[in-house]
């Protein structure tokens, strides 16, 4: 049996990771900054402190085949100028250290989960490939394309076998930040001004996104190194927004508000980032993951806007 070390096992996406690793066969090691870890599908669990440039990996790695690294300093909207370098610490500085233990110790594969926003914040005439040139606009966007190129070059140089995944918005059962947020506001019957919004999103559903990393946990080495993940259906936020609605049994309040209306508000009411990524199309290109590993999306956009629903009106 395979063993895998899963980094940020106790995030939203290590929870789900733990989950469907130990459904596939894999033995699974958690390894938690601290506390209780909600990573029970874990055989096995081991606290590593914070991530950084001098966390001592050497227990949580002995035995380990693979390693899936998910730990983060996540993006956050507004975050004061003064936390930039945290970014760097936890991210690059981190990673770097998370990878010289691993080849130190052996271990084969290295799974690493970066962020569509290394391509960028958005798209127009085409969507983004993994081919694209990078085009971070933020020092989080900054830190996870430093850090794939830390992995990248422990590939070329026949360090350890290591592959890239790039999501784009991540939901599901456990999601935060704005998706909650969108959430909360239809289940409360609040009107909202995107009914005029005419763009297009990918995102992925929990489900599929682990589905995916489970995939390229075991998949032998290809030429490829960085793939791109969605759900392969992208909506509009208003699409979105009425499936979300229907899921619930609410009705969808959407105001026809002109966009450029909409964003000049938004920026007087300081929420124009906010309001630009719901604007904005950000779209992704899942030909090559679908065509290199002979992946498809196992759960619907539908069924997983569905479970959300329902993990959303449970924890209530």
């Amino acid at each position: 049996m395979s063993r895998v070390l899963v980094t940020g096992a106790n995030g939203f996406v290590g929870r789900t990771l733990c989950e469907t690793l130990t459904d596939t066969g894999y033995s699974v090691r958690a390894a938690v900054r601290g506390g209780s870890p909600n990573a029970a599908s874990a055989a096995e669990l081991v606290e590593v402190g914070d991530i950084n440039a001098n966390t001592n990996w050497d227990r949580a790695l002995t035995g380990i085949d693979t390693v899936i690294h998910a730990a983060a300093r996540a993006h956050i909207l507004r975050d004061a100028p003064e936390n930039a370098d945290l970014y760097a610490q936890t991210n690059v500085d981190g990673t770097r250290t998370l990878l010289a233990a691993a080849e130190r110790a052996g271990v084969r594969r290295f799974v690493y989960v970066s962020s569509i926003k290394v391509n960028g914040e958005a798209t127009s005439s085409k969507p983004f490939t993994a081919h694209d040139p990078p085009n971070p606009l933020d020092v989080y966007g900054s830190s996870k394309l430093a850090a794939e190129k830390i992995v990248l070059d422990a590939a070329a140089a026949g360090k350890v076998d290591a592959v890239i995944v790039r999501p784009p918005l991540v939901y599901g059962a456990g999601v935060r930040a704005n998706f909650l947020r969108l959430m909360q506001w239809i289940n409360k019957g609040i009107p909202l001004p995107l009914g005029a919004v005419n763009n297009a999103r990918s995102m992925v559903s929990v489900w599929n996104l682990c589905d995916l990393i489970s995939v390229l946990a075991a998949r032998p080495s290809t030429s490829t190194r960085i793939f791109l993940v969605s759900d392969g259906c992208d909506l509009s936020t208003p699409k979105l927004i009425q499936k979300l609605a229907d899921a619930m049994g609410r009705r969808a309040h959407l105001l026809p508000v002109p966009r450029g209306v909409l964003q000049f508000g938004a920026r007087l009411a300081g929420k124009g980032d906010e309001v630009s990524r719901l604007c904005n199309s950000l779209q992704v290109d899942i030909t090559e993951t679908r065509g290199l590993l002979g992946w498809q999306p196992p759960v619907s956009v539908d069924e997983g806007i569905s479970r959300t629903v329902r993990w959303f009106l449970d924890s209530r």
